[in-house]
Formats: structure tokens, C-alpha cells, sequence
């Protein structure tokens, strides 16, 4: 009889401390606590990307963009990815409205005032710039993330394959340096594209015989990774750490007296970058 009341106060306490365990608000607590970081990312989830969106461009930026304003009245056009005249009066027309400089320019500002203005807009619309991609499976949605960034930003109107080989020539080039010193050597690429002294594509520029170390050494053929792809994205978007220059180079490396001879601009990292 002492053994079972032992058995059975032992098996009361074990029931009482698991019950205890569970009652506690701990698991709740920290479920809920879960739960709500999840709502707050998710809320916090951008919906434009962090380009400048400009007369020229073309991709998920434009679709989105032509579709918030299209449901605010301040465009009526066709919701086609493409920032044309009409898409550039519509946000014009916007920026007045809500008593921002009317340059047509849809940078950060533009951008979270139409997002504000607009918080229950939704895509009614098939986006046209993904129909040629038709149907597959997450490599092919991971390409099309990747093409809708690297799209927005261009308002060059310059092909995949050219953006492509500026994010292997900055990878190859510059993948050891700061960002800055990324973007101004995409920067550079496009200052040459834009000289009359050099071809005019960057593939042409990024070729040119002796122009760039990482083709004589095969480094442009490496895959570039996501930050050299952002930092093609910012020299498209016209910001140029370089200040206009042409030419660069590591002084450490350097093996070419000619290129001392360039006005020096300015050192960003290990480049000297000069005009």
C-alpha cells in the first residue's frame, strides 16, 4: 500500500509539472511573438525595387508603377511595363499633384508617396514583359526576378546579354573592392560607351583589345554574383562614383607608364581613377 501511494504521488507530480510546463505563457508568448515578426517582414516587404524608374525603362517597376496610377486616375493608358510619354505625364502629373518636383524621375520619394496613396491597388493585369517567359518551374522565376531588376534600371535600352557582360567585367575587375568602387568602374564602361573615342556598346568597350585585365586573364567569364549585377543597376541609373572618368587603375599592378600620365580624379579603394 506505501509503495503504490508512492507510485501514485510520484506520477501526480510528473502530471503536474508537464501540465505546469504547457499552462505557462512562455510557448504562447513566444508563438505569438513569431507570428507578429512574421506580419511585421512581411509588412515590411518592398514592392518597388530600389531603382530609379525613368522614361526609357522597362520591366516590374513600369507594370507596377503604370498600375498605381492607373488606379489612382492619374493614367490611362495600357499597363504594358514600358515607361513611355504617357506613363512620363502621368507621373509628372503625380509628382505635381502631391507637391513634388515634376521631373518624371520615380526615385525613393515618388515612390513611397504612390505607395501610400495606393495601399489597396492590386495587379489586375497580366504583366506583358513576363508572357514571353511563359510557364516553368523556380529557375525560371529566379531569371525573371533578376531580369525585371536588371530592366528596370535600364534605360538604355541595352539587350540582357550587354548587361550581362558589364556584371562579369565589374566581377572580374573589381569584386575585391568597395561598392563604391564597383559601381564607378560600371560607371567608367558606360563613360567609354558614351565617348566617341570608344566603340559604342559596352561589349565593344568591355573587348576592346588591352582595355581590360580580366579579359586577358579570363577572369570576365566568372559568374557574377548579386552585388556586382546592383552595382551595373546604379551606374545605369546614373550614379558615377568616378566623376566622368575613363580610365582606371591599381597602382599596385600597373605595368603601363602611359596610364600615369592621366589626369588623376580621384582613389576609390585600390583604383586610381583618372580621365
Amino acid at each position: 500500500m506505501r509503495k503504490m501511494n508512492i507510485w501514485l504521488f510520484t506520477a501526480i507530480l510528473l502530471m503536474s509539472a508537464l501540465g505546469i510546463r504547457y499552462l505557462l505563457p512562455e510557448n504562447a508568448a513566444t508563438e505569438s511573438s513569431n507570428q507578429s515578426t512574421s506580419q511585421v517582414e512581411e509588412k515590411a516587404l518592398p514592392t518597388f525595387s530600389n531603382n530609379a524608374v525613368k522614361y526609357g525603362s522597362y520591366g516590374q517597376d513600369v507594370y507596377e508603377l503604370q498600375g498605381r496610377l492607373k488606379y489612382l486616375g492619374f493614367y490611362n493608358g495600357k499597363i504594358d511595363s514600358n515607361f513611355g510619354n504617357s506613363t512620363l505625364k502621368s507621373v509628372k502629373w503625380f509628382q505635381s499633384e502631391f507637391g513634388m518636383k515634376a521631373d518624371g524621375v520615380v526615385g525613393a520619394e515618388t515612390k513611397l508617396k504612390l505607395y501610400n496613396a495606393s495601399t489597396k491597388w492590386s495587379p489586375t493585369e497580366p504583366p506583358l514583359h513576363k508572357e514571353s517567359s511563359g510557364g516553368g518551374g523556380g529557375s525560371n522565376n529566379t531569371a525573371d526576378k533578376e531580369q525585371d531588376n536588371m530592366g528596370s534600371a535600364n534605360a538604355l535600352g541595352l539587350s540582357e546579354n550587354e548587361l550581362k557582360i558589364m556584371a562579369n567585367a565589374v566581377y572580374g575587375e573589381a569584386r575585391g573592392e568597395p561598392f563604391e568602387g564597383q559601381v564607378a568602374v560600371a560607371a567608367v564602361i558606360m563613360n567609354r560607351v558614351k565617348s566617341p573615342s570608344f566603340p559604342n556598346t559596352p561589349s565593344g568597350v568591355i573587348f576592346q583589345p588591352g582595355a581590360f585585365t580580366a579579359v586577358a586573364d579570363g577572369q570576365i567569364y566568372l559568374e557574377p554574383n548579386a552585388q556586382a549585377k546592383k552595382a551595373v543597376e546604379q551606374a545605369l541609373n546614373g550614379w558615377d562614383p568616378s566623376g566622368g572618368c575613363l580610365y582606371y587603375f591599381n597602382p599596385k599592378t600597373a605595368t603601363s607608364k602611359w596610364i600615369w600620365t592621366r589626369p588623376q580624379v580621384k582613389t576609390i579603394g585600390q583604383h586610381i581613377f583618372c580621365m
